[in-house]
């Protein structure tokens, strides 16, 4: 099978000016509404022009960033890196001026490092997380009193802002690692799922080969019986001139072998079509299995229970390759031979393939069949990415199949992977990849 190169992951990092804008123009109206609430709706006492200084610094860099940059602008690792230190800081100001870290909205101090975590390098969000920590650090000792009644005193103990602190900093940590993580699974699946489209967009160019021979032929034949014609007006003009003649014979002899190799061309999509388009079960199973017998393992066909007339299905390339990729990394990890087996009755429709190797290894064979986790680990040196069971197993699952994977016997040697059909799905599967490449 082809190898297919790891997507580049540079551009899924770059973060989207419009959508920080238009969040810090949502802090900007939650944050003025605070302010408001606190100082006129209920009487504390709070320098408001200092607050509302802040909050028009925040307001005035949204206006310079939108007019100078188009809305669908993405960042660079580093300004993004500064914008979004530029909010932590302009929160921890606020904070400062209405009570530092027992002001309840000091948990708010986590937004940027968890934006920073699903949309920067985890480098840069420990840069955002380790600014953020340092503020609320300063804040626990060092803040004008929280806004209070003016004829109370409110004091809060060390070991409640200890507490807040603890508090805002773990939240940092824990948000930050747990959107990270969500992020970057959500990463690799977008650029599986996009190599998997690839494969399919390349399987349906290969299968288009023959409608495009076909059509190269029809234009071809119309100035090609042209020149056939001229060929022979000349020489029955030129007669037997030595000068001529020889060339002349030969011109319209190869016209005329042209003319036969187009007509087979055209004949490989009328009377053959259907004939290479429908495929019995048993010969999609030597198409697999074919491409892979010259490289020094032994593929042994197995047939099983055959129950009812053999399932016959038109041509599906995407299961083609998911059930290739399969049999390829069976004989990656076979010692001497990998077995292919395969059975049907009325409802369901099976193909087994079966290596003598190691088999699975424990703590990956839960997880076969998501992008980048690789079944190479300790068997080869840098081994797979795991794109290439994820890329089979979205293909067949597309033309309706099931996969299992396990080992095969209880001693752990020998991996198994079982493809099951119901058998209505395994017979339409074809017709359904058709409409997927229309859509594609």
């Amino acid at each position: 099978m082809a190898s297919l190169q790891t997507p580049d992951f540079r551009q899924s990092y770059r973060l989207r000016l419009n959508t920080l804008i238009r969040l810090r123009w949502l802090a900007i109206v939650g944050q003025s509404a605070a302010v408001v609430i606190v100082a006129y709706g209920l009487g504390f006492p709070l320098p408001v022009g200092y607050c509302f200084a802040l909050i028009a610094s925040a307001a005035w860099l949204n206006l310079f960033l939108a007019f100078r940059y188009p809305a669908t602008h993405r960042l660079e690792a580093l300004p993004a890196v500064a914008i979004l230190i530029f909010d932590a800081l302009q929160l921890a100001g606020l904070l400062f001026m209405t009570g530092g870290l027992t002001n309840p909205f000091s948990v708010l101090m986590t937004v940027p490092a968890v934006i920073s975590a699903t949309s920067l390098p985890p480098r840069l969000t420990l840069v955002i997380g380790a600014v953020v920590m340092v503020a609320a650090t300063v804040l626990a000792f060092f803040h004008l009193p929280l806004p209070w009644y003016p004829d109370a005193e409110l004091v809060f103990p060390f070991i409640y802002v200890a507490g807040m602190w603890m508090a805002v900093t773990s939240s940092i940590s824990f948000t930050a690692v747990y959107a990270w993580r969500v992020a970057e699974e959500a990463r690799l699946l977008a650029n599986a799922l996009a190599a998997t489209e690839l494969v399919l967009q390349r399987e349906q160019h290969l299968s288009a080969l023959d409608g495009l021979a076909a059509a190269a032929a029809h234009e071809l034949g119309t100035p090609l019986a042209t020149i056939t014609v001229v060929a022979k007006e000349m020489e029955r003009a030129l007669g037997k001139d030595p000068r001529f003649h020889e060339d002349v014979t030969l011109l319209r002899s190869q016209s005329e072998r042209c003319r036969d190799i187009l007509k087979r061309l055209t004949s490989l999509s009328t009377t053959s079509e259907d004939h290479l388009a429908r495929l019995p079960l048993t010969s999609l199973v030597e198409d697999v299995v074919a491409p892979h017998r010259d490289f020094g393992i032994a593929i042994r066909l197995e047939p099983g229970d055959r129950v009812g007339p053999e399932p016959v299905a038109r041509r599906n390339p995407g299961v083609i390759y998911g059930l290739g990729n399969l049999v390829e990394n069976a004989i990656d990890f076979a010692r001497k031979e990998v077995a292919v087996g395969w059975r049907w009755n009325d409802d369901e429709v099976v193909i087994t393939i079966v290596d003598d190797g190691a088999g699975f290894q424990p703590e990956v064979i839960d997880r076969i069949g998501e992008p980048y986790i690789s079944t190479r680990q300790g068997v080869e040196p840098g081994g797979g990415l795991g794109l290439g069971l994820f890329i089979a197993k979205t293909l067949l699952e597309r033309s309706g199949a099931t996969l299992v994977f396990r080992n095969a016997n209880e001693r752990q040697q020998g991996a198994m992977v079982v493809v099951t059909w119901p058998r209505a799905a395994f017979l339409r599967a074809g017709s359904a990849d058709a409409a997927l490449f229309d859509r594609a």
